[in-house]
């Protein structure tokens, strides 16, 4: 296994010698690259290392080290990052309805909750739901709403491999129960875990800038 230090300065890797050899033929790595086997201490150039003497495709010096995103790693985000784009669309007009209901004092009988309406509820929801009405509702409308443009956010920034850590909170919020109080919460919980399952990948995590 190996380590890069790349143009930008930052490290990648482990990668195996498998993998070193397809990035010298795609030019991401040049003989000047910085190279650290494993249960080595020192970087040296990726020239001094024979078992890459043979590389296909050897390639000129000056050539950086990542120029643009792996589009390895650019095709496993662009699912969850239009996924999470979906989830953040839902949640800010799930917001926006919940902000002109309350401005406009809609009710929770407003909607068709059943042949009775709010009277099909449990007596703790409906009452729980009456107390976030008015002032209280549109507050938390407007809450919901300001998460939203941050989930919406985070999946522009996944989708450009951008802001790891913008990202990855964007996705925390995005799975919280609390967001809304409505089944879109069924919604982001499995979309959630599907996107930091790949933002854990190595290959993606190295891919952002």
């Amino acid at each position: 296994m190996y380590r890069i230090i790349g143009a930008d300065q930052k490290q990648y890797g482990p990668v195996s010698a498998d993998e070193m050899r397809q990035w010298i033929a795609e030019g991401r790595v040049n003989a000047q690259t910085l190279i650290q086997a494993e249960g080595q201490t020192d970087w040296r150039p990726l020239s001094t290392f024979p078992e890459f003497a043979t590389a296909p495709q050897p390639i000129p010096s000056g050539t950086p080290l990542m120029s643009a995103p792996s589009s390895n790693a650019q095709s496993m985000v662009n699912g969850p990052g239009i996924a999470m784009l979906i989830v953040g669309i839902i949640y800010a007009l799930v917001a926006i309805l919940g902000v002109l209901g309350n401005l406009l004092g809609w009710g929770i009988n407003t909607f068709n909750w059943g042949p009775k309406g709010a009277g099909d509820l449990p007596p703790e929801v409906a009452r729980m739901m009456q107390s976030m009405g008015g002032a209280v509702g549109v507050i938390i409308a407007i809450v919901q709403l300001a998460l939203s443009g941050f989930v919406i956010l985070g999946s522009v920034k996944l989708r450009k491999l951008e802001s790891y850590g913008v990202v990855m909170v964007a996705t925390i919020i995005s799975m919280l129960p609390c967001f809304t109080p409505s089944c879109c919460c069924v919604i982001g919980l499995p979309l959630g875990i599907w996107t930091l399952v790949v933002l854990s990948k190595p290959e993606v995590k190295s891919a952002f800038h």
